[in-house]
């Protein structure tokens, strides 16, 4: 009987003991896998589907802050590469370089403007010849090859700023016009509408134009210059983003912001503030942050095969003062850098 429980002893010590190594040979089995497994994999190096430039006219200027917002809201939508390269300020040598440059690295689309006839439309076609496919942005180069146009209607944009001038005003009108560039098509295209809006109105008469340059600076000279000349000037129309606001800076410290009509272009902070004020009457807006993010969805759609429309024109309207604040503020508002 002894003998009996003395072999059940030792054999159940046995079989413990084996339990015991199988469970510890499981559970350093799993650590061991487990180790393996929690490790972080090493990131991969993003790729993207394609490379695209946009070029603008002046890459420091709020305008085109907000394209440039846009169209990289797009390009990180689509996952792919986008750069914002351009002049510092407007400088149509420079542009054109980085354009060919940009042709050089062989990228897979270049969204810019036709700033000019002469100059830009060769060096479109020319990239275009080399299989890369171009967008023009706010300015149209319509002979061109350029596979499409998305931006303002620039012509319109200046017809209904000149009929809000016939709105907003009474009596005799001696309006003096201060523009961006005088050879870049966009300008020349907002003071042909301007001038045919008012054409008609024999109380309404335009006694000068004068060129920016594309600065507060030199819109602020010219402005100076023609109230000293033309004291009789009592309305102005800026057709750039900054020309308004050079003008509304002279107009002030003449004293005659109360008898001085002034509209511009686009919704830039001084504009807005000029506006609440009551110095600018009116200005015309557009939709820059649509202008990026639709020439970045339209780029992608033609590097895939798709056909696309020749031209796309997005929203233009005149605001005043009752308007504001203006939505949807991804098209107006700038971002404090």
């Amino acid at each position: 009987m002894r003998r009996w429980w003395k072999r059940l002893f030792y054999g159940g010590g046995i079989i413990t003991l084996m339990v015991s190594a199988s469970f510890t040979a499981y559970y350093a089995w799993n650590v061991y896998v487990g180790s393996k497994t929690d490790k972080k994999p090493t990131p991969a190096k993003e790729t993207h589907a394609y490379h695209f430039v946009l070029v603008p006219e002046e890459l420091d200027n709020d305008y085109w802050r907000l394209v440039e917002k846009g169209a990289k809201a797009a390009a990180k939508e689509l996952g792919v590469e986008l750069e914002y390269v351009g002049p510092r300020q407007a400088n149509i040598d420079e542009h054109l370089r980085i354009l060919k440059k940009a042709a050089a690295a062989k990228v897979d689309g270049i969204i810019t403007q036709g700033l000019t006839e002469a100059e830009f439309v060769p060096v479109i076609n020319e990239i275009v010849d080399k299989n890369i496919p171009v967008l023009t942005i706010d300015t149209d180069a319509p002979t061109s090859w350029r596979v499409g146009y998305i931006g303002t209607d620039n012509y319109y944009a200046g017809f209904i700023a000149g009929r809000a001038l016939v709105e907003d005003t009474q009596g005799m009108v001696n309006v003096a016009i201060i523009t961006g560039s005088l050879t870049a098509v966009h300008q020349q295209q907002r003071v042909r509408g301007f001038r045919d809006a008012v054409k008609n109105e024999k109380r309404i008469r335009i006694v000068a134009v004068e060129e920016s340059h594309i600065t507060r600076v030199q819109a602020a000279e010219k402005t100076y210059t023609i109230l000293k000349k033309h004291p009789e000037v009592n309305a102005f129309y800026g057709t750039s983003a900054l020309d308004a606001i050079g003008i509304a800076r002279v107009v002030e410290q003449f004293h005659r912001e109360q008898e001085t009509y002034i509209i511009g272009f686009d919704t830039l902070p001084e504009t807005i503030e000029y506006l609440q004020k009551g110095t600018i009457e009116a200005t015309v807006v557009q939709e820059p942050y649509e202008m990026g993010y639709r020439a970045v969805k339209m780029m992608a759609d033609i590097v895939a095969g798709h056909d696309v429309p020749a031209i796309t024109n997005t929203e233009t309207k005149v605001i005043r003062k009752e308007d504001l604040p203006l939505r949807p503020a991804r098209n107006y508002e700038v971002e404090s850098p």
